[in-house]
Protein backbone atom coordinates (compact mmCIF):
# COMPACT_ATOMS: atom_id res chain seq x y z
CA UNK A 1 0.00 0.00 0.00
CA UNK A 2 1.38 3.24 -0.68
CA UNK A 3 0.96 7.05 0.65
CA UNK A 4 -1.49 9.33 -1.08
CA UNK A 5 0.18 12.90 -0.20
CA UNK A 6 -3.19 13.76 0.08
CA UNK A 7 -4.03 11.61 3.18
CA UNK A 8 -0.95 13.05 4.58
CA UNK A 9 -1.36 17.25 3.73
CA UNK A 10 -5.06 16.79 4.79
CA UNK A 11 -5.18 14.35 7.78
CA UNK A 12 -7.56 15.69 10.30
CA UNK A 13 -5.76 15.90 13.72
CA UNK A 14 -7.35 13.50 16.41
CA UNK A 15 -6.80 12.37 19.68
CA UNK A 16 -4.30 13.51 21.89
CA UNK A 17 -0.72 11.90 22.43
CA UNK A 18 2.14 12.86 25.52
CA UNK A 19 5.72 11.45 24.84
CA UNK A 20 8.70 10.98 27.15
CA UNK A 21 11.85 10.12 26.02
CA UNK A 22 14.83 8.35 27.69
CA UNK A 23 17.90 8.35 26.26
CA UNK A 24 20.10 5.08 27.04
CA UNK A 25 22.46 2.59 25.11
CA UNK A 26 26.02 3.00 24.29
CA UNK A 27 25.50 5.41 21.67
CA UNK A 28 22.63 7.88 23.38
CA UNK A 29 19.62 6.65 21.61
CA UNK A 30 16.37 7.97 22.02
CA UNK A 31 13.98 5.80 23.10
CA UNK A 32 10.68 7.23 23.37
CA UNK A 33 6.94 6.24 25.13
CA UNK A 34 4.21 7.49 23.31
CA UNK A 35 0.82 7.39 24.84
CA UNK A 36 -2.69 8.09 24.56
CA UNK A 37 -5.27 7.79 26.90
CA UNK A 38 -4.44 4.70 29.15
CA UNK A 39 -2.36 2.88 25.65
CA UNK A 40 1.60 3.54 24.65
CA UNK A 41 3.48 2.17 22.13
CA UNK A 42 7.69 2.42 23.26
CA UNK A 43 9.47 3.14 19.71
CA UNK A 44 13.41 1.96 19.58
CA UNK A 45 14.17 0.53 22.41
CA UNK A 46 17.82 0.79 22.34
CA UNK A 47 19.52 -1.21 25.46
CA UNK A 48 18.09 -3.03 28.20
CA UNK A 49 14.85 -3.79 27.92
CA UNK A 50 13.80 -4.82 31.45
CA UNK A 51 15.43 -1.45 32.78
CA UNK A 52 12.90 0.24 30.14
CA UNK A 53 9.84 -1.30 30.90
CA UNK A 54 10.78 -0.04 34.58
CA UNK A 55 11.33 3.32 33.54
CA UNK A 56 7.80 3.17 31.54
CA UNK A 57 6.15 1.79 34.95
CA UNK A 58 7.35 4.89 36.55
CA UNK A 59 6.62 7.61 34.01
CA UNK A 60 3.61 6.61 32.65
CA UNK A 61 1.45 5.02 35.83
CA UNK A 62 -1.71 3.52 34.43
CA UNK A 63 -1.25 2.97 31.04
CA UNK A 64 -0.64 0.22 29.20
CA UNK A 65 2.19 -0.99 26.48
CA UNK A 66 0.04 -2.75 23.50
CA UNK A 67 3.12 -2.61 20.92
CA UNK A 68 7.25 -2.05 20.34
CA UNK A 69 8.32 -0.31 17.36
CA UNK A 70 11.46 -0.03 15.53
CA UNK A 71 12.08 2.43 12.96
CA UNK A 72 14.87 0.25 11.37
CA UNK A 73 16.86 -2.73 12.14
CA UNK A 74 20.30 -1.21 13.59
CA UNK A 75 21.42 -2.99 16.49
CA UNK A 76 21.43 0.70 18.90
CA UNK A 77 17.35 0.74 18.32
CA UNK A 78 16.35 -2.58 19.15
CA UNK A 79 18.53 -3.83 21.32
CA UNK A 80 16.52 -3.25 24.36
CA UNK A 81 13.24 -5.40 22.52
CA UNK A 82 13.99 -8.59 23.90
CA UNK A 83 14.16 -7.68 27.30
CA UNK A 84 11.22 -5.50 26.90
CA UNK A 85 8.98 -7.87 25.58
CA UNK A 86 10.15 -10.50 28.55
CA UNK A 87 9.35 -8.29 30.82
CA UNK A 88 6.03 -6.54 29.65
CA UNK A 89 5.35 -10.57 28.16
CA UNK A 90 4.90 -11.99 24.87
CA UNK A 91 1.39 -10.83 23.58
CA UNK A 92 2.97 -7.39 23.45
CA UNK A 93 3.71 -7.24 19.61
CA UNK A 94 6.89 -6.17 18.23
CA UNK A 95 6.72 -4.30 14.60
CA UNK A 96 9.48 -3.48 12.38
CA UNK A 97 9.28 -2.86 8.61
CA UNK A 98 9.04 -6.13 6.69
CA UNK A 99 12.75 -5.02 4.73
CA UNK A 100 14.78 -4.03 8.10
CA UNK A 101 13.05 -7.69 9.61
CA UNK A 102 15.82 -9.61 7.74
CA UNK A 103 18.99 -6.83 8.71
CA UNK A 104 18.48 -7.49 12.59
CA UNK A 105 21.16 -10.00 13.01
CA UNK A 106 23.55 -8.69 10.52
CA UNK A 107 23.59 -5.13 12.31
CA UNK A 108 24.41 -6.47 15.63
CA UNK A 109 27.08 -8.71 14.62
CA UNK A 110 28.33 -5.51 12.68
CA UNK A 111 28.61 -3.73 15.66
CA UNK A 112 30.11 -6.45 17.49
CA UNK A 113 32.29 -6.52 15.18
CA UNK A 114 32.92 -2.67 15.28
CA UNK A 115 32.33 -1.39 18.38
CA UNK A 116 32.45 -4.07 20.96
CA UNK A 117 29.28 -3.66 22.19
CA UNK A 118 26.89 -6.69 21.97
CA UNK A 119 22.89 -6.54 21.61
CA UNK A 120 20.74 -9.39 22.38
CA UNK A 121 18.76 -10.59 18.97
CA UNK A 122 14.66 -9.27 19.40
CA UNK A 123 11.99 -12.22 18.54
CA UNK A 124 10.74 -11.84 15.55
CA UNK A 125 8.52 -9.57 14.39
CA UNK A 126 4.72 -9.88 15.23
CA UNK A 127 3.98 -7.52 12.68
CA UNK A 128 5.74 -6.13 9.54
CA UNK A 129 4.99 -3.34 8.35
CA UNK A 130 4.68 -1.45 4.94
CA UNK A 131 4.11 2.15 3.73
CA UNK A 132 0.68 3.01 4.58
CA UNK A 133 -0.04 0.92 7.34
CA UNK A 134 -1.41 2.76 10.72
CA UNK A 135 -0.87 1.46 14.20
CA UNK A 136 -3.73 2.71 16.43
CA UNK A 137 -3.69 3.54 20.41
CA UNK A 138 -5.74 5.29 22.50
CA UNK A 139 -7.49 8.00 20.27
CA UNK A 140 -4.81 7.92 17.84
CA UNK A 141 -2.90 6.35 15.18
CA UNK A 142 0.44 6.39 13.67
CA UNK A 143 0.79 6.39 9.60
CA UNK A 144 3.48 4.76 8.53
CA UNK A 145 6.22 6.01 5.87
CA UNK A 146 8.66 4.34 4.06
CA UNK A 147 12.19 6.18 4.23
CA UNK A 148 14.94 4.15 2.84
CA UNK A 149 18.74 5.56 2.93
CA UNK A 150 20.20 5.25 6.26
CA UNK A 151 19.18 1.05 5.78
CA UNK A 152 16.80 -0.44 3.01
CA UNK A 153 13.46 -0.31 5.29
CA UNK A 154 13.70 2.64 7.47
CA UNK A 155 10.52 3.87 8.85
CA UNK A 156 9.19 7.09 9.67
CA UNK A 157 5.76 6.89 11.76
CA UNK A 158 3.89 10.36 11.53
CA UNK A 159 1.02 11.16 14.20
CA UNK A 160 -1.65 13.93 13.47
CA UNK A 161 -2.98 14.64 16.98
CA UNK A 162 -4.72 17.27 18.49
CA UNK A 163 -2.32 18.34 20.87
CA UNK A 164 0.24 18.66 17.45
CA UNK A 165 1.80 16.89 14.57
CA UNK A 166 4.46 14.31 15.47
CA UNK A 167 7.19 12.26 13.57
CA UNK A 168 9.59 9.95 14.51
CA UNK A 169 11.81 9.62 12.12
CA UNK A 170 14.78 7.33 13.84
CA UNK A 171 18.18 8.32 12.04
CA UNK A 172 16.64 9.63 8.78
CA UNK A 173 16.79 13.00 9.64
CA UNK A 174 19.25 14.65 11.83
CA UNK A 175 18.83 18.92 12.47
CA UNK A 176 20.55 19.96 8.58
CA UNK A 177 21.74 16.69 8.02
CA UNK A 178 20.91 12.70 7.46
CA UNK A 179 21.74 9.54 8.69
CA UNK A 180 24.87 8.21 7.76
CA UNK A 181 24.67 5.71 4.17
CA UNK A 182 28.08 4.10 5.03
CA UNK A 183 26.74 1.40 6.63
CA UNK A 184 25.83 -1.60 4.95
CA UNK A 185 22.25 -1.12 2.95
CA UNK A 186 22.75 2.65 3.08
CA UNK A 187 22.10 5.01 -0.16
CA UNK A 188 22.80 8.64 -0.01
CA UNK A 189 20.28 8.71 -2.80
CA UNK A 190 17.99 6.73 -0.86
CA UNK A 191 17.60 9.18 1.86
CA UNK A 192 18.21 12.47 0.01
CA UNK A 193 15.11 10.96 -1.99
CA UNK A 194 13.23 9.94 1.55
CA UNK A 195 14.00 13.63 3.19
CA UNK A 196 12.81 15.35 -0.31
CA UNK A 197 9.18 12.87 0.64
CA UNK A 198 9.16 14.00 3.93
CA UNK A 199 9.65 17.33 3.21
CA UNK A 200 6.78 16.92 0.76
CA UNK A 201 4.37 14.55 2.63
CA UNK A 202 4.44 16.01 6.52
CA UNK A 203 2.81 19.24 7.53
CA UNK A 204 5.53 22.11 8.35
CA UNK A 205 4.58 22.30 11.71
CA UNK A 206 5.37 18.80 12.44
CA UNK A 207 8.05 17.60 15.66
CA UNK A 208 10.37 15.46 13.93
CA UNK A 209 11.46 13.18 17.02
CA UNK A 210 15.08 11.79 16.18
CA UNK A 211 16.86 8.60 17.03
CA UNK A 212 20.05 10.93 18.74
CA UNK A 213 20.31 14.21 20.42
CA UNK A 214 17.78 16.83 19.83
CA UNK A 215 14.03 17.25 17.89
CA UNK A 216 13.75 19.64 14.79
CA UNK A 217 10.31 20.16 12.56
CA UNK A 218 9.82 19.91 9.27
CA UNK A 219 9.49 24.06 8.58
CA UNK A 220 12.56 24.00 10.03
CA UNK A 221 14.09 21.75 7.81
CA UNK A 222 12.63 23.31 4.64
CA UNK A 223 14.51 26.10 5.23
CA UNK A 224 18.59 24.82 6.82
CA UNK A 225 18.64 21.17 5.08
CA UNK A 226 19.89 21.13 1.56
CA UNK A 227 19.45 17.60 1.73
CA UNK A 228 15.80 17.70 2.19
CA UNK A 229 15.60 20.45 -0.30
CA UNK A 230 17.50 19.14 -2.59
CA UNK A 231 15.27 15.68 -2.09
CA UNK A 232 12.33 17.76 -2.43
CA UNK A 233 12.69 18.30 -6.84
CA UNK A 234 11.36 14.98 -6.77
CA UNK A 235 7.90 15.88 -5.73
CA UNK A 236 7.29 19.30 -7.32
Amino acid sequence: MRIDMETFLNMKKNGSLAIHCVVNGPIQTNTYFAVSGDEAVIIDPAWEGERLAEVFAERCPGARVVAIICTHGHADHIGGVAGLRRALGGDVPFMISEVDAGIMAGAIASMRDMWGFDHEMPPAPDRLLREGDTVAFGDVELQVMATPGHTPGGIVLFCAASTGNVAFVGDTLFPGAHGRTDLAGGSEKQVIDSLGKMGAFLPGDTLCLIGHNDTTTIADELQNNLFMRRGLRHYR
